[in-house]
């Protein structure tokens, strides 16, 4: 799919060539690296360096003060000679710095050093989406919330394309007075709603959108109104963001190779001191430890100012275990199936017809039968990697039909290239068995449709049953009323988490499977409609950002927890059909994909009762993971003694989900809930407990009296008996009034005998 997922992959495969090749050239001029080097603070009563004295003219002396005084072999000129990058003020206290190994040997015996490592490469991971979720011109929560009007969402991604009518501020406010940012593009071109717009390092010298990515995820979370916005006149409406009445400000933190992380920490840093309200980093990679994961350790800075984060959970799915940006601090955000196709059918010759998809619909192609040709037996043939070929058969492909598999470092788009300079009229492409019925509206270059793997097989059984196999493609255009939506994609990244395996993780899913939004260029070579159809948790971000843009415009006073919080606990079980919500086998969707379910926006805006947590709180937490106080002292920014803070087990955190692990046979945990709705209000308990496990909660009745008023309630897990073999269960605990049900899900992890 040349939608977001095989981006992702091409961008993965092309980032680790081309940052070889990147790395081989530069290391024939030296031997320097880009270094992320955190530091200690001097000591308060320092008579030259009091902490509550430094400025960032200071912060930068104390930074040049930990280089080299004398050059290294690798230091021979003023090029090649160990040289600050970024000096960081807000998202921790340290800097970016081109240094050799033997730099950094001595600059590990400085005082106050307190760790140095290579940085990373991280990857990059709509017309109709906001009516899907609810969203309705001057009604619900668009109305309440003005459109997010005041909120300032920042964007870390591949720049963006400022002339796009998406960006055009008209009916835009000004900003708010309390922001700093600026506009680095070479002419005046930000405004109302293009408020700022930085590069860093590896920006090639200007903000703009080279690639599409960061165009496309911008325009998804507050995109102004475009009128007959459509892709080769398909999935035609207006185009409008999330959250239309907010403002945008883009930092390119990536390029065509990827997206380094002392760019990220920079982007960070410069984001809160602009003054943003939501960071929105549609970016995954890096380590998965917190404390050593920039994207983090950036968001946990952003946190404690009030900033909410949310993060792509990736494109690594339907493996378990597969997340990236785990952490309780960022929202992390799955991807799910809209009610939307792009319809395109494949009519066998024997008069079965399989409903796929595709976008580039040809209206001249005609819908009589073609010889179907597939050079395998089934789909595992090692034959079904004829299509990744450039050179295919002219004698076997001309004039038919051919028959791919998905999947591979070669995109379906690509496979339909080679079919067409083959001679090939046409192309089924065939999910893989992984993908299953995520099926993608691609932009072919011939007609072409995208099946489910259960419908490819049939598709394969025909051929293998007849010595004349026939088929046509038939367009059917937009189709509406996908009973099966949402449907958690087939690559959207599952849980349980690494980092902190007692936190529930995805948060929650949202629309991120084609969808169509703004984009640098038309791909129909016509100037009057640049918009893509791309898919990936790179899409779902930015429709979590919008959400919490109007969230933030309603609740101005929110933190960033009590905004997640509101997300989670009204979020959707059920789909279309009034089902529970289906992974890409149309099986019932696991714990672990879903998080909480999919995201209501209209609910969120008023759920009754929320869970907050202070920043203050992460300390316990970060102690109860077994970090060492230096690794802690790295998040904070200031030094941490665990040997005398409270730890708390991973599941104590004020967090509203549970995830237990069952090495006690009974745990307790409390929770504490805030009354955001009217003064007088009950609520009483409903438990859904996992299966082999009982389930006690103390209160059982939550009484308030006044508005924001705080109460708490105790959860006792038994376990009935261990099972033979390890299991996961999952249930929920729900508080109900008259006019709310504030769900907690519940995942228990029960190990065997």
């Amino acid at each position: 799919m040349e939608s977001l997922m095989h981006f992702l992959i091409l961008i993965c495969v092309l980032t680790n060539s081309h940052s070889e090749i990147a790395a081989n050239e530069f290391q024939e001029q030296s031997n320097l690296e880009t270094y992320i080097v955190h530091v200690e603070l001097p000591d308060p009563d320092d008579a030259e360096y009091g902490t509550n004295a430094i400025t960032g003219e200071d912060l930068g002396s104390l930074y040049n003060s930990f280089l080299p005084t004398t050059a290294t072999t690798a230091a021979i000129s003023n090029a090649t000679r160990p040289h600050i990058v970024y000096s960081y003020h807000n998202v921790f206290k340290g800097f970016a710095a081109k240094l050799s190994a033997e730099d950094v040997k001595e600059i590990e015996k400085k005082p106050g050093f307190v760790s140095a490592r290579q940085q990373k490469l991280l990857s990059l991971c709509t017309t109709h989406t906001p009516s899907f979720l609810g969203l309705h011109q001057n009604l619900g929560l668009w109305k309440e919330s003005n459109y997010g009007k005041g909120v300032i969402i920042g964007i870390l991604d591949t720049g963006i394309v400022p002339d796009h009518p998406s960006f055009s501020d008209e009916g835009m406010p000004a900003p708010p007075a309390k922001w700093k940012g600026r506009c680095e593009f070479n002419s005046s071109v930000c405004n109302n709603k293009l408020i700022g717009a930085r590069y860093f390092h590896d920006g090639n010298g200007s903000p703009l959108d080279e690639s599409g990515h960061g165009t496309h995820t911008a325009s998804i979370a507050a995109g102004n109104y475009v009128q007959g916005a459509n892709v080769f006149g398909n999935a035609n409406g207006t185009a409008v963001g999330i959250a239309p009445l907010a403002h945008l400000a883009m930092y390119k933190v990536c390029t065509a190779i990827g997206c380094f992380e002392s760019d990220i920490l920079a982007a960070m840093d410069a984001a809160i001191e602009d003054g943003v309200d939501i960071i929105s980093a549609s970016l995954v990679g890096g380590d998965y430890q917190f404390y050593a994961n920039s994207l983090l350790l950036g968001a946990y800075s952003a946190m404690e100012r009030g900033i909410f984060v949310s993060c792509s959970a990736g494109n690594d799915g339907p493996s378990k275990s597969s997340l990236s940006n785990e952490a309780p601090w960022v929202l992390t955000v799955g991807a799910s199936t809209i009610d939307r196709n792009i319809r395109a059918t494949a009519v066998l010759g024997n008069k079965e017809e399989f409903q796929g998809e595709t976008i580039n619909q040809l209206k001249d192609f005609p819908p009589t039968l073609f010889p179907l040709f597939y050079p395998g037996k089934n789909q595992d043939d090692i034959k079904s990697k004829y299509c990744a070929s450039k050179s295919l058969n002219n004698t076997e492909v001309r004039g038919k039909i051919v028959v791919c598999i998905d999947g591979g470092t070669i995109s379906g788009i690509e496979k339909g290239e080679n079919i067409k300079a083959g001679g090939g009229v046409g192309m089924i492409l065939i999910n893989h068995k992984n993908d299953g019925y995520t099926t993608f509206a691609d932009a072919h270059v011939l007609p072409a449709t995208d099946l489910s793997y259960a419908d490819g097989l049939k598709v394969i059984a025909y051929i293998n049953s007849t010595e004349s196999p026939m088929a046509a493609i038939s367009f059917k255009g937009t189709v509406f009323g996908d009973n099966h939506a949402p449907m958690v994609a087939s690559f959207s990244s599952r849980g349980p988490s690494r980092a902190s395996p007692g936190i529930l993780k995805p948060d929650i899913i949202g629309p991120g499977v084609n969808i169509l939004a703004a984009w640098r260029h038309s791909i129909e070579n016509n100037t009057n409609t640049k918009f893509n159809v791309l898919s990936g948790t790179s899409m779902s971000c930015p429709h979590l950002s919008g959400v919490a843009a109007l969230l933030k415009s309603v609740h101005p006073n929110w933190s960033p927890a009590a905004i997640k919080s509101a997300i989670l606990t009204t979020a959707d079980l059920v789909n279309c059909a009034k089902n529970p919500i289906e992974d890409q086998r149309h099986h019932p969707a696991n714990i672990f994909a879903t998080g909480s379910g999919h995201v209501n926006p209209s609910k969120a805006t008023n759920p009754g009762l929320i869970y907050d947590i202070d920043p203050k709180d992460y300390i316990p937490y970060l102690c109860g993971l077994n970090y060492t106080n230096r690794e802690i002292g790295i998040l904070l920014k200031r030094k941490v003694n665990c040997a005398v803070e409270l730890r708390m087990p991973e599941a104590q955190l004020n967090y509203p989900s549970f995830s237990i692990i069952f090495g006690s046979p009974v745990q307790r945990y409390t929770r504490m809930v805030t009354n955001v709705d009217e003064a007088n209000s009950t609520y009483t308990v409903k438990i859904i407990p996992p299966a082999g496990v009982n389930l006690t909660v103390k209160p059982t009745t939550l009484g308030f009296s006044q508005a924001n008023q705080k109460l708490t309630y105790e959860v006792t897990f038994t376990l009935v008996a261990s099972p033979a073999k390890s299991r996961v269960s999952q249930g929920s605990l729900s508080w109900t009034s008259t006019k709310f049900s504030v769900r907690s899900p519940i995942v228990a992890t029960i190990n065997g005998k």
